[in-house]
């Protein structure tokens, strides 16, 4: 990867596809969470990454970062926690919850929604720049990034995307325009994942609102050979990605009724 610092990805950098792989410093090696700068944000390189504990997060204007934070946030099935009050409102069906079916609105939803203390350029002071709407869209299409969507009254009020990689899930950002929008996709989705047998979503960096919901922090290190270790139970063929591995069997959506 070059040293000269562009904004936002290179475009000189090769685009890899799907099938494609990209090595990355290793993480354990870094002092700090930041791993990489450059490149882009092609389909091989946002899996190559996810693949080896680390994701895209930088500030629009400034070139790619590659990060891999320590400590790292993760929910495993056993850990996740669905309040009382939350039960209630998924069980009444307070809000229509649906996957993939708007991945564009949910992904610009989160674009747009300020969080104070996290990277101050985006359209909306978040890091989701339009070039992480593309990529992630692009990823979505191809089959490796879902999302969650909350309606009421057949208007979007929240939701929560990510991608997958086999029995990994690897949450992306969230929003709500509605108290508790956000959690119903997020749960939903959640439970689906693990009855699916999904082994433990990373959720990046600790966070109050995370935390409530079964979020617990982990050593970089312990976290990376998790993922390596789960990884292996991948398979796929060296021509075409197993379906499976990016797509799962999400069964019925009302799974708290």
């Amino acid at each position: 990867m070059r040293n000269r610092l562009r904004s936002g990805p290179d475009p000189d950098f090769p685009y890899l596809t799907e099938q494609m792989r990209f090595s990355f410093p290793p993480p354990e090696r870094s002092p700090e969470s930041i791993v990489a700068v450059g490149g882009n944000l092609s389909p091989g390189m946002l899996l190559s990454a996810y693949e080896q504990g680390i994701f895209p997060w930088f500030n629009s204007g400034d070139p790619i970062i590659w990060q891999s934070p320590n400590p790292r946030f993760v929910i495993f099935p056993e850990k996740l926690h669905v309040s009382r009050s939350m039960r209630k409102v998924l069980r009444q069906k307070q809000f229509e919850v649906t996957l993939d079916r708007d991945f564009p609105g949910v992904i610009s939803g989160c674009a747009k929604i300020y969080r104070p203390g996290q990277c101050e350029q985006g359209p909306a002071g978040t890091w989701i720049t339009p070039d992480i709407i593309e990529a992630y869209t692009e990823l979505h299409n191809l089959g490796w990034a879902h999302s969650a969507e909350s309606y009421r009254d057949g208007k979007l009020a929240g939701g929560c995307y990510g991608l997958r990689l086999g029995r990994v899930f690897f949450g992306e950002s969230m929003f709500a325009r509605e108290p508790n929008a956000s959690k119903a996709a997020f749960l939903t989705l959640a439970a689906l994942l693990f009855a699916d047998g999904v082994a433990f979503i990373d959720c990046q960096i600790p966070s109050d609102h995370l935390r409530c919901l079964g979020g617990e922090e982990m050593e970089r290190k312990d976290f990376l050979a998790l993922l390596k270790e789960t990884l292996k139970e991948r398979t796929l063929p060296p021509a075409e990605p197993d379906v499976l591995d990016r797509r799962g069997n999400w069964g019925a959506y009302n799974y708290f009724s």
